[in-house]
């Protein structure tokens, strides 16, 4: 065992990883917002509107005329601000290394993360086509140009960038932080499962759906995220899921309450959240299950030993 062991090697007083959470949130709503602010002023100088349309739906960004792949760039920006601060501050702040937070090693699993995606895009497939099947007047044909090849291009570019920062930041930082706390791996699971779904408070599908019904899909999200980190002693699995989830969404379905808007094939003209709900529960179940087989992970009871510190001195400072 590597990933939440390794949790007690370097500095892990609560003030390093409070700041850590503080500049690196603060470096995505700054310096990661300043493309897209650029870009409003300079359409904003020709048509002032802008601004007010863009004030009631900060979510849209159709109203700056740009192309879809460019909006994406620009929502995506932020995360990569992020995972570069972070990458930039895990050394002098914690004295650790990215490499300790993502498995406790010094090596990336490359096969972890394809394999998982896989999976994962497998289920997602089958998932929608069993929905258009049910319901076809639920959807329609939204894009089906040759413009979907650079939308691939550009998602499979982008989205890692995304998927890897929320993971690295949830599943790796903050559950070895809150494995230090206690040394209890269903506490640090459950912990930033939670921190997980209000992270995605300010989504738009929150102001469409509401809190209470959302939430738990967000929260549902980071359990099956963070089974598969513990289960696989790493994120790497995890990362692939969380890529794979977010390219799908983009490439294949879309809707209007999408945080992340793409000129997707598909357009679901209504969602049912409780729905989405269940099926997530039960896709969830069934790839830990697949990937338990193919990785050969040890029996679930591991979630709910007690983290042991490793050889390495656990530096509380």
């Amino acid at each position: 065992m590597n990933h939440l062991e390794s949790s007690f090697t370097g500095k892990n007083a609560f003030w390093r990883y409070l700041i850590m959470i503080i500049v690196v949130f603060a470096a995505t709503n700054t310096i990661g917002a300043l493309p897209l602010l650029l870009v409003m002023g300079i359409k904003a100088v020709s048509d002032p509107d802008i601004i007010t349309e863009l004030a009631t739906d900060p979510s849209n960004l159709a109203p700056l005329g740009l192309d879809q792949n460019i909006n994406l760039l620009l929502t995506v920006f932020p995360f990569i601000i992020g995972l570069l601060a972070f990458i930039v501050l895990i050394k002098p702040l914690n004295n650790k290394t990215t490499g300790i937070v993502i498995n406790g090693t010094g090596s990336f699993r490359y096969n972890r993360f394809v394999i998982s995606a896989l999976i994962w895009l497998a289920l997602s497939a089958i998932y929608l086509f069993v929905c258009i099947k049910l319901d076809p007047s639920n959807f329609s044909i939204n894009n089906a140009s040759l413009s979907l090849i650079p939308l691939i291009v550009v998602a499979l570019l982008l989205i890692p960038f995304q998927a890897s920062f929320e993971e690295i930041l949830f599943r790796g930082y903050l559950m070895q932080g809150f494995t230090v706390l206690l040394r209890n791996r269903l506490f640090s699971l459950v912990m930033t499962s939670v921190l997980f779904g209000l992270m995605h408070g300010l989504n738009p599908e929150v102001e469409a759906f509401g809190f209470w019904t959302m939430m738990p899909q967000y929260i549902l999200f980071g359990l099956i995220f963070g089974i598969i980190t513990i289960l696989d002693d790493g994120i790497e699995a995890a990362m692939g899921a969380h890529t794979a989830n977010n390219v799908f969404l983009l490439v294949m379905n879309t809707n209007e309450s999408s945080a992340l808007q793409s000129e997707a094939l598909f357009e679901q003209h209504n969602i049912y959240p409780w729905t989405e709900f269940t099926a997530l529960f039960i896709m969830g179940i069934i790839v830990i299950i697949i990937l338990k087989i193919i990785f050969r992970w040890k029996t679930f009871p591991a979630l709910l030993s007690r983290v042991e510190q490793g050889t390495k001195t656990d530096q509380i400072v």
